[in-house]
């Protein structure tokens, strides 16, 4: 024993501690230990000092929007444009001032902004403020031309799709179907079945596909973890009860034959053909036949895709941005401890991928109502030498 303890000291000694410590003492050493490491080069594009972003998208003249969901911060506006780093209120602060009497001619709650491949801003609008019920004839797709700064289209999306428990979260777009194009949406309900929506831009029908399949549905065996501690939903006296997302994120191949999809509560992708989806006759268990488990890639909120036939997936566990190459291998291309929450994905025409970092995971649901949440808020971007999927 008593050579064991030389050759302790003797160890201390080499490290650069000068003495044996006692039991329970901190231990120090002026060189650096080894730590996690930094993957790829992720710019800030913007910060955000006020309520917390959730979507992203860039325009083909490099114009930026984004949205603010009502979630509690009490967002002035729900859809801004960037402007000198500045957020200001689009297309006007007027359609951003909810009207009861003309739900569906101002917005309410703004999930998700996205070009479509003419380079129109589509406005997602959920119409249910702190993820309540949607407000009837109040959740819709709103077109603007970007030349005008003008509402072009309205698209009031159905009752027959918009369930009580909707929460209409993201879309994509393929303008070659029918005879204005298609939008595909998905549901990411927290308290019902998840699905994707299907809408025709010309008539504004619109039909649901996969409700309540499991490919929509969270994972009953996901539990997720971030920064070190479950992500549940917290309150005081109560247990923990588990945060449970439908399908969320969503994402286009280039050529518009499959269409990507994740529930934000599990680590796995999907996909299934879109024709299966077009087709109103297509019965539920085809298209459940169809569905593919592409595998895990890690918890994600947004996904997207580039004109190389690549998938963006964030990594809100470990604070990355993922990449699914052609042959189905995932590469992480960015980690870096500033991404604290990845939440939406968009290829700009620069080359880069832009996504926002809102740090959803410390907000006080989560936390026994505690707001954790340390501002700023970011807008990153990282190079991937590709762009957006453009179906026209």
């Amino acid at each position: 024993m008593k050579h064991f303890s030389s050759v302790f000291a003797l160890t201390l000694a080499v490290s650069g501690y000068a003495s044996s410590p006692s039991i329970g003492a901190v231990m120090t050493t002026p060189q650096s230990l080894p730590s996690d490491a930094v993957i790829g080069h992720i710019e800030q594009v913007a910060s955000f000092h006020d309520a917390m972003p959730t979507g992203v998208t860039v325009s083909a003249k490099g114009r930026i929007f984004i949205n603010y969901p009502q979630w509690g911060d009490n967002a002035h506006f729900t859809v801004a444009e960037l402007k000198n780093g500045k957020a200001v209120a689009y297309p006007d602060q007027a359609i951003n001032t909810f009207d009861p009497n003309r739900a569906g001619a101002t917005l309410i709650s703004v999930q998700s902004v996205v070009m479509d491949p003419i380079d129109r801003l589509w406005i997602l609008d959920t119409a249910a403020p702190g993820f309540s019920e949607p407000k009837d004839g109040g959740a819709k797709l709103v077109a603007v031309d970007l030349a005008t700064d003008k509402v072009v289209k309205t698209i009031v999306l159905p009752a027959s799709v918009v369930l009580k428990t909707t929460y209409v979260n993201d879309v994509r777009f393929d303008l070659r179907k029918g005879k204005a194009g298609v939008a595909y949406i998905t549901d990411s309900s927290i308290s019902g079945p998840g699905g994707i929506i299907v809408v025709d831009l010309a008539s504004g029908e619109a039909w649901r596909k996969l409700t309540g399949h499991a490919s929509t549905s969270p994972d009953p065996n996901f539990v997720p973890v971030v920064e070190g501690e479950r992500l549940a939903v917290r309150k005081v006296g109560k247990p923990p009860a588990p945060f449970n997302v439908a399908s969320d994120g969503i994402a286009l191949s280039p050529d518009g034959a499959t269409l990507y999809y994740c529930p934000l509560s599990s680590r796995h992708l999907f996909s299934v053909p879109t024709a299966l989806l077009l087709d109103r006759s297509a019965n539920d268990e085809a298209v459940s036949l169809a569905v593919k488990d592409l595998g895990e890639k890690g918890a994600s909120d947004g996904l997207e895709a580039d004109t190389k036939g690549r998938v963006y997936a964030g990594d809100y566990e470990r604070n990355s941005i993922r990449q699914r190459q052609v042959d189905g291998e995932w590469v992480t291309i960015a980690h870096d401890p500033r991404i604290l929450w990845p939440d939406t994905l968009s290829v700009g025409p620069d080359g880069y991928l832009y996504f926002t970092s809102n740090q959803l995971q410390r907000q006080a649901q989560f936390h026994e109502g505690k707001d954790l949440r340390v501002k700023p808020y970011s807008l990153f971007r990282v190079k991937i030498d590709a762009g957006p999927v453009s179906l026209k």
